[in-house]
């Protein structure tokens, strides 16, 4: 066994790979870029090299500075976690020739699995059932649009090279295709080195199903069931489940054999995935083969009992796999939100900044958090924008959804947006409930978007109860205060009206011990807790039963997130809510003249000058976040006035970067 290996990677995997070596008893060593180097992968490593300045074409991304860090430190193998350079064929036959091992698969497996144009080319040699498609590089935009056209409509535009969303497109006409080309091409090569793009069929209605393998270097392969990959936004993946609640014992059989028997075709050693569409009469073609380990890989782990990165170690090491595939099991059921940096408020763009606060939910009792961040430390524009992976364990899949939602009111994170709001709400939507959806479910079920109105609350009374206990918490702390004047005691009204969502709701208190009676015209909330000011989450019983929330106060304000709803009520007298339904509402100022950043990024490209007519749809400019890119288009036809920001800027949120006349 390997005495110490190096990771080839940063943040939550990193830190993943680092905590299974440490149970082995392996010394770890973590490579880091400037950006990173108060990292807490730097922290949990027994060593740690910096290897370059922060863009990871110039550290993370440099075979080179992996390998000497190796050298420097004695590593005698390295882990590549996902991303970067895990599925590299040069690299894994670079650490070879060095004598390094490679935890992952070789370069022969690395060479024609990894590259999805040989990959599909082989899968149909082995008898794979396979999509159709144009399998060669194509040249250009041109060349893509008359590829489309022989397909039909609707395509998918893919890098080879590609993964995590990146070099990807869904084209329905020549125009999508002709854009979509030219994106693809460009992301793949700034995130990849390899701008080579292929075209396949878009399956109508697909779900994405993939299924864990794991081979070894005696001819020893198993598959370890599937996980339901369906639930995406912009072919990335939001939540992921072991097993699929859509595939039956003999159709798990089959994607499962198939995916061996392509993993046995290029002698794959360590653990992979193979990727499925599958149809809604359960038939499967496979998409791709990821020969790296998946970001999802710990809900595999949940149901199987195993630990996959020490299984990958093992396999690494020559050892031989220590059970067959009638070993393998379905235990339960797991389902993993990633919480990502961005804004579901704001069309999900990227949040980049100080984490003010991080405090996740408890671990125990089938609940997981993998991270690789912590609390004060900061979420750079430069990598990819996840903060944390949280993952669940329950006895059936019901059981696991509720004890996601719980989690997820207790995830608290501020200093960033987060995507939290919409994890919570996908988790109560009812096609996700039932189990019955598809890859175009968030597309289909949020043509527009993302709002809090979106996910009506089941008892918004609760929350103005809640509100209410929050202020009355407040002042019961302000009359205690030492140094009042006898006789000037301050009155404290039993009597509130919460002003929430354009509506006013009358609410009675009555202090019992513990906690208040609150009622309402239709309802009576009997709440107990310890809640005090300072404290994000409020935990308590409401007549009876346990409840979890956040809530703070903000000015006048009190902000409650609970199960995806984000609230900000005001308490008030009856005489002042009186008040404040007479006053006039302030209108915001307008700015329909000036482009404005809608994220934190880099100015890539302005695409218009002063002086310039253009009209609605047109390109305007392009900015690069978190490793993608983002094209903003004019919304109206209009003139540009005056540029304001110069390509290679540095962009805040709703920083101008046009102004028009």
């Amino acid at each position: 066994m390997f005495k110490k290996i190096l990771i080839a990677n940063r943040g939550e995997i990193a830190c993943r790979v680092i905590k299974t070596a440490r149970k082995m008893g392996i010394k770890t060593v973590a490579v880091y870029s400037v950006a990173d180097k108060d990292a807490l992968h730097v922290d949990l490593a027994d060593e740690a090299v910096c290897i370059g300045p922060a863009p990871s074409k110039e550290s993370y991304l440099v075979m080179d500075k992996i390998i000497a860090a190796c050298k420097q430190t004695g590593a005698e193998a390295v882990h590549p976690g996902y991303g970067f350079l895990s599925e590299n064929e040069e690299f894994s036959r670079r650490l070879e020739e060095e004598g390094i091992k490679f935890i992952g698969p070789k370069a022969y497996s690395v060479g024609k699995m990894g590259d999805k144009i040989e990959s599909k080319k082989l899968a149909l040699a082995a008898g794979v059932n396979t999509i159709p498609g144009h399998n060669d590089a194509i040249a250009g935009p041109d060349e893509a649009v008359e590829i489309a056209r022989k397909i039909g409509y609707p395509v998918m535009i893919k890098a080879s090279a590609g993964g995590g969303g990146k070099g990807l497109r869904v084209a329905f006409n020549d125009k999508e295709t002709h854009e979509g080309f030219t994106s693809c091409v460009n992301e793949a090569k700034n995130a990849f080195g390899d701008d080579r793009v292929f075209i396949e069929k878009f399956v109508v209605e697909p779900r994405h199903i993939e299924i864990q393998v794991l081979g070894d270097a005696h001819g020893n392969y198993v598959y370890l069931n599937e996980r339901e990959c369906s639930i995406q936004r912009r072919h990335q993946k939001v939540i992921e489940e072991a097993p699929s609640p859509f595939i039956d014992p003999a159709t798990r059989k089959a994607m499962g054999e198939q995916a061996v028997a392509l993993a046995r075709a290029v002698n794959y050693e360590s653990a992979g995935t193979v990727e499925f569409v599958v149809g809604a009469d359960k038939s499967f073609y496979f998409l791709e083969m990821n020969t790296r380990l998946q970001v999802e890989h710990p809900v595999t782990e949940n149901i199987t009992g195993l630990d996959l990165v020490e299984q990958m170690i093992r396999v690494a090491a020559g050892e031989k796999l220590s059970f067959t595939q009638a070993d393998v099991k379905i235990d339960g059921w797991s389902m993993e939100c990633r919480i990502n940096a961005e804004d579901p408020f704001r069309g999900f763009l990227p949040s980049t900044g100080r984490l003010v606060k991080f405090q996740p939910p408890a671990e125990g009792h089938g609940v997981r958090v993998d991270t690789g961040v912590y609390e004060g430390g900061e979420i750079s524009m430069y990598y990819d924008s996840m903060i944390a992976k949280l993952i669940v364990h329950g006895h059936d899949r019901q059981n696991a959804i509720e004890r996601m939602r719980d989690a997820l009111n207790a995830f608290v994170i501020r200093g960033i947006s987060s995507n939290i709001p919409f994890q919570a709400a996908l988790l109560q939507h009812p096609r996700f409930c039932s189990g019955h959806f598809n890859t175009g479910f968030i597309a289909e079920e949020y043509p527009q978007g993302f709002d809090a109105s979106m996910v009506p609350h089941a008892d918004p009374t609760l929350l103005a109860a809640i509100a209410t206990f929050a202020r009355m918490r407040y002042i019961q702390r302000a009359v205690q205060i030492e140094g009042q004047m006898p006789g000037h005691g301050r009155h404290v009204a039993n009597d509130w009206v919460v002003v929430m969502g354009g509506r006013q709701y009358p609410v009675s208190v009555e202090s019992i011990d513990g906690g208040m009676m609150m009622r309402s015209a239709e309802k009576a909330y009997c709440i107990l807790s310890d809640w005090r000011f300072g404290d994000l989450l409020f935990n308590g019983t409401v007549n009876g039963e346990p409840v979890c929330m956040q809530l703070e106060r903000r000015g006048l304000r009190y902000r409650i997130s609970h199960f995806g709803l984000q609230v900000e009520p005001m308490v008030m007298t009856r005489h002042a809510a009186h008040l404040l339904s007479l006053m006039p509402e302030k209108l915001p100022p307008d700015m329909s003249k000036f482009l404005l950043s809608p994220m934190p990024g880099l100015l890539r490209e302005v695409s218009v000058a002063a002086g310039q007519e253009v009209k609605a749809g047109e390109k305007l400019a392009v900015i690069e976040a978190m490793k993608m890119e983002n094209v903003l288009k004019a919304e109206n036809d209009g003139k540009v006035k005056k540029i304001v920001a110069s390509p290679g800027a540095s962009l805040a949120v709703d920083e101008v970067i046009i102004e028009f006349e």
